[in-house]
C-alpha cells in the first residue's frame, strides 16, 4: 500500500519552488518508499492555486515545475489554466481552511509553511486546531507571541519545525533527543546565520568589514538589503525558538540583541545603496579594532546566539581560536551544546545551516516524517 500525504504549500519564494523541484525529482525514490506527496494546492502572497476535487485529484509535476519557472520569474499564478483553480486575497485563507476540513476527515492534510509572513499564523492554528500537521521553514509563526506559538505546539506529533532554526542541520531533533532522555541542557552556543559566519572568518583576516559584507552580498549571502542580516534579527528568532524548545516562556523582546550598524544607518533614515556607499566604511574602524583586541587575547570574533541561565543574548562575542566556534570558516552553521552527558566534550552540530536547496531538503525531511499519521 502507497502511503498518500496530502499537501497544501505556502509560499513560493526560492525554498518554497527548490522544495517543489525536490518532490518532483524524487518520485521514483519515494515511490521505493512506499510514500507519494499530492500537492493539492500552492499559495503565493496573493493567490491560492488549487485542484477542483483535493480528495482524488493533484497538481501534476508538469504543472508543479511551472509554478517554479513562473514564480521565479515574478509572474502571477493567476496566469496558470487548466484543470486547475485559483482564488485571491482575500479568500485565500479561508479557501485553505476549506481544503483542511475536507481532508482532515479522510487521508489528512500537511500544511507547508515557507513563507517569510507573520500572516500564516491565523491559518496555521485553526489546521493544528482541525488535526493537520504543519510543517515550518518560517520561523516567524513561532517567534510571535507566546500564546500563539503555545497553540502551535499544541500537538507535538504534528508540527515539525527542524529549518527553522538550522535548515537541513538535525539541530531540533537533536535537543529533542538531549530533553526526552532527561538530560538537562545547561548552555547552547551557536553560529547561525551563514552570512554573520563568513563575515566574522573574514575579517579576522584583516579584511576590512565594509568589503567583506559587499562581497558576501556579491555571493547572494545576504539579503537584498544586507542589514535584514546585520541586525541580528534572524539569529534572535532562532535563538528564540531554542529557548522556546527548552521550556523558557520568553518573548523576543527580552533577547539582547548587537546589531552591527547604528540606529542613524537604519532604514527609515539611509536607502540600501546609501548604506552599502556611505554608511558601511563607517563601521569599519570599530570592528577593525574588536579584531585585534580579540587576536591578542587569543580569540577570534564569532557572531553568536548564547542561552544559559534563563539568559538570551545575541551578537559580537571573542572565542577561543581552538574552540569549534573559533575554528569555523566561511557560512556553516554550527551549534556547541553543554548537558550533563555533554559536559566536558559537547555535543557539537555544524554544516551548511543556510541555502534554499539545504532548507527545502530540511523541509522535506520533516514532512516524510510524519507519513505514519497519514491514511493509505
Amino acid at each position: 500500500m502507497v502511503k498518500s500525504i496530502s499537501m497544501v504549500l505556502m509560499g513560493c519564494g526560492g525554498v518554497g519552488r527548490q522544495l517543489l523541484q525536490h518532490i518532483v525529482s524524487c518520485r521514483s525514490l519515494h515511490a521505493k518508499q512506499g510514500v507519494r506527496l499530492r500537492v493539492v494546492g500552492i499559495c503565493d502572497s496573493k493567490s491560492l492555486l488549487f485542484v477542483s476535487d483535493v480528495l482524488t485529484k493533484e497538481l501534476d509535476d508538469t504543472l508543479l515545475l511551472e509554478v517554479c519557472r513562473i514564480k521565479a520569474n515574478g509572474t502571477s499564478l493567476h496566469t496558470l489554466t487548466g484543470e486547475c483553480q485559483v482564488c485571491a486575497d482575500p479568500e485565500v485563507m479561508k479557501r485553505i481552511m476549506d481544503i483542511a476540513a475536507a481532508l482532515v476527515r479522510t487521508t489528512g492534510l500537511a500544511l507547508v509553511d515557507c513563507s517569510a509572513s507573520d500572516e500564516t499564523i491565523g491559518v496555521l492554528k485553526g489546521a493544528i486546531h482541525l488535526g493537520c500537521c504543519v510543517v515550518l521553514a518560517n520561523k516567524k509563526p513561532l517567534t510571535t507571541k507566546i500564546e500563539d506559538y503555545d497553540k502551535l505546539v499544541s500537538h507535538p506529533r504534528r508540527l515539525r519545525h527542524e529549518s527553522t532554526v538550522g535548515a537541513g542541520l538535525p539541530v531540533i531533533a537533536s535537543l529533542n533527543r538531549l530533553l526526552s532522555s532527561g538530560d538537562p541542557i545547561r548552555q547552547i552556543i551557536g553560529s547561525l546565520s551563514g552570512t554573520l559566519g563568513y563575515v566574522m572568518s573574514e575579517v579576522e583576516d584583516g579584511k576590512p568589514f565594509s568589503e567583506v559584507v559587499k562581497a558576501a552580498k556579491s555571493l547572494n549571502y545576504t539579503e537584498p538589503d544586507p542589514r535584514d542580516d546585520l541586525s541580528g534579527m534572524d539569529v534572535a528568532r532562532k535563538a528564540l525558538i531554542l529557548a522556546r524548545l527548552l521550556g523558557w516562556r520568553m518573548e523576543i523582546s527580552s533577547i539582547k540583541i548587537e546589531s552591527l550598524y547604528p540606529e542613524e544607518m537604519g532604514a527609515n533614515v539611509m536607502s540600501a545603496e546609501e548604506f552599502l556607499v556611505k554608511g558601511l566604511p563607517l563601521l569599519d574602524k570599530n570592528i577593525e579594532e574588536r579584531v585585534r583586541k580579540a587576536s591578542s587575547n587569543g580569540n577570534v570574533l564569532r557572531y553568536v546566539c548564547v542561552i544559559e541561565d534563563t539568559r538570551c543574548n545575541v551578537g559580537i562575542q571573542e572565542i577561543p581560536k581552538d574552540s569549534p566556534l573559533g575554528r569555523l570558516r566561511g557560512s556553516d552553521n554550527i551549534l556547541v551544546v553543554h548537558s550533563r552527558c555533554y559536559s566536558q566534550q559537547p555535543l557539537v552540530i555544524q554544516g551548511a545551516g543556510a541555502g534554499n536547496d539545504t532548507t527545502a531538503a530540511g523541509v522535506l525531511a520533516d514532512i516524510l516524517d510524519i507519513q505514519d499519521l497519514f491514511s493509505s
